[in-house]
């Protein structure tokens, strides 16, 4: 039977690690040397074993590590820290702004991971553990993950950013009702992408401020750096979607301004053939005594007479300033 267990690892604190059997993690999560274990939150079995293995914690702390839904948040419970962070979704197929959670349990001595889908972040971590430039500490730790998720945003933002200037660009140059979904799908993108970046920020900011003493000096300035990265981030998702509806709303002008345009040619052009169409009524009946009726040369007299019509209206109408 397959195992809940994805990733063991048993720090070395020069950076590299081993990585260890399900039974000796379970032995090294007890021990003053820090230790981490990574497991399955989809697996049946995940629960039992966090039920048996994590006892002496809080029970809130199961809890939360298995909860359906969760928001970037952090719990500071004695010297330890319950830590729900997001990373975006580069799993195939998947849209990056359907963001992945990794919730975490982390202090001086262990760190007990969980996550419902893949997360690049931890096999980056990973990678970097085999080839001994790991964390060294716990405090490492989380500064590393927070920046490996935070590096795997930037890519996203840029490419949302350029689409929302492609988008721009040939509005200007041809607008036309097709770019509306678009400037829809960017908007709800970036909206999506704030619902979590926003307290994934608030978050590393009160672990910052946190009187966590795995955390020293060092940890805390680089939890600063990833603290004014989102703080950026944040800001450009602001911008993007700004801009996105600045740009739908330009958009709903300018195809406004045509219709406008379109009707108003339309209107004159009505005003211009409504006394024609009267006066050819009105000679149309078939009753006696129209003039012209003798008159060989009347259908031209007629004819002329709208001709010289036509020219004064159009005179009439640029006097008034209609066109």
């Amino acid at each position: 039977m397959s195992s809940p267990i994805l990733l063991a690892y048993d720090f070395d604190g020069e950076g590299g690690g081993q990585s260890v059997s399900d039974k000796v993690i379970s032995r090294e999560l007890k021990k003053e040397s820090l230790a981490w274990v990574h497991l399955d939150l989809a697996h049946p079995d995940t629960k039992p074993w966090l039920d048996k293995e994590i006892s002496y914690l809080d029970p809130f702390v199961v809890d939360a590590l298995l909860a359906e839904e969760t928001r970037p948040r952090v719990a500071e419970i004695g010297d330890g820290a319950l830590v729900i962070l997001r990373g975006v979704n580069l799993n195939e197929n998947a849209d990056p702004e359907d963001m992945v959670s990794i919730r975490l349990w982390i202090d001086q001595a262990r760190i007990i991971s969980v996550q419902r889908r893949q997360l690049k972040a931890v096999l980056d971590i990973e990678e970097r553990i085999k080839v001994s430039k790991g964390p060294k500490d716990a405090g490492q730790f989380i500064n590393m993950l927070i920046s490996r998720l935070n590096e795997r945003m930037a890519p996203v933002l840029l490419e949302l950013d350029e689409e929302t200037d492609n988008v721009e660009e040939k509005i200007l140059e041809n607008p036309d009702t097709i770019f509306r979904e678009q400037i829809i799908g960017i908007r709800k993108e970036a909206i999506v992408l704030r619902r979590y970046m926003a307290p994934q920020k608030d978050a590393i900011g009160q672990l910052r401020l946190s009187e966590l003493r795995w955390l020293d000096t060092s940890h805390r300035r680089h939890l600063q750096e990833s603290y004014d990265h989102l703080t950026r981030y944040v800001e450009d998702l602001d911008a993007i979607r700004e801009r996105a509806q600045i740009v739908k709303d330009e958009l709903a002008n300018i195809i406004a301004d045509r219709l406008n345009r379109n009707l108003y040619v339309l209107s004159v052009i009505a005003a211009i053939f409504l006394p024609l169409g009267f006066l050819t009524g009105l000679l149309g009946i078939n009753v006696g005594g129209i003039p012209g009726v003798e008159n060989p040369h009347a259908f031209y007299i007629f004819s002329g007479i709208l001709m010289v019509l036509v020219g004064f209206q159009v005179l009439l109408f640029k006097k008034l300033k209609w066109f």
